[in-house]
C-alpha cells in the first residue's frame, strides 16, 4: 500500500510539474525557494548549532505543554515547566508573511497531503493544486494545523531553509524535529506566535 501511495504521489507530482512548467516560464517572478514540490529532502544537511533541538532555560508564565514561536529568533519553544523548554530551529514567513497571535492546534497529520490554498496559488501559479503526502511533499513528515488559519507547523523537504524566512507564513522544522514535536503535543495545544521575545 505504501509503495502504491508513493507511486501515485510521484505521478501526481510529475504531472503537476510538467503542466506548470510553461506557466512558470511565462511568469517574471521566480519560484519561491521554500516551496519545491517533488524535491526529496537531503537529510545530510547539517543545521547551524543554534537551530538544533536542545533543552534550554526559558522563563515564562505559560503552562507546560504550551508552544511559543518567536519568529525573529527562528525558534519554537515547547514549555517544559520549572524554567525549562525544548527549543527547535524553524523556518518562518518571508517579509510580508509574518504574523502573530494566539491559536490552538486543531488537527494533526502524518505525511500530510498538501493542497495549497487559493491565496498561495494566486501568488505562485506554478504550484501543483494537490500533492499526496510523501518524502517530496513540502509539508514533510508531520503537520499540526493552527486554529482556523491556513498556517501549520510542519516538516519540510528543504532542511537547508531552517533559520531562514522563506515561507508563506507557516513554521517549518526538519522532519526529525517535527516528528518529535508531533509526539509531544496533542490537539488543543496552545500556540503563541510572537514577532519578538517576551521581555
Amino acid at each position: 500500500m505504501t509503495k502504491f501511495r508513493h507511486l501515485i504521489w510521484m505521478m501526481i507530482a510529475a504531472g503537476g510539474l510538467v503542466l506548470s512548467a510553461p506557466q512558470s516560464q511565462a511568469q517574471t517572478r521566480q519560484p519561491d525557494v521554500g516551496d519545491q514540490p517533488g524535491l526529496i529532502a537531503d537529510d545530510s544537511v547539517e543545521l547551524d548549532p543554534q537551530f538544533k533541538k536542545t533543552a534550554v532555560l526559558y522563563r515564562t508564565n505559560e503552562a507546560p505543554g504550551t508552544i511559543i514561536v518567536v519568529t525573529a529568533e527562528r525558534h519554537l519553544y515547547l514549555i517544559q515547566g520549572n524554567g525549562r523548554a525544548l527549543r527547535y530551529g524553524i523556518g518562518v514567513g518571508r517579509e510580508g508573511f509574518t504574523w502573530q497571535g494566539l491559536v490552538n492546534i486543531t488537527r494533526k497529520a502524518e505525511w500530510p497531503d498538501w493542497t495549497p490554498p487559493p491565496e498561495m496559488i494566486a501568488r505562485q501559479p506554478y504550484l501543483p493544486r494537490f500533492m499526496a503526502g510523501g518524502p517530496g511533499n513540502p509539508l514533510g513528515a508531520r503537520a499540526m494545523y493552527l486554529g482556523t488559519t491556513v498556517y501549520r507547523i510542519h516538516g519540510t523537504n528543504r532542511p537547508d531553509t531552517i533559520g531562514t524566512a522563506v515561507s508563506s507564513g507557516c513554521f517549518r522544522l526538519v522532519n526529525a524535529d517535527v516528528a518529535d514535536l508531533y509526539e509531544r503535543v496533542p490537539v488543543g495545544t496552545k500556540v503563541i506566535i510572537r514577532q519578538k521575545p517576551e521581555l
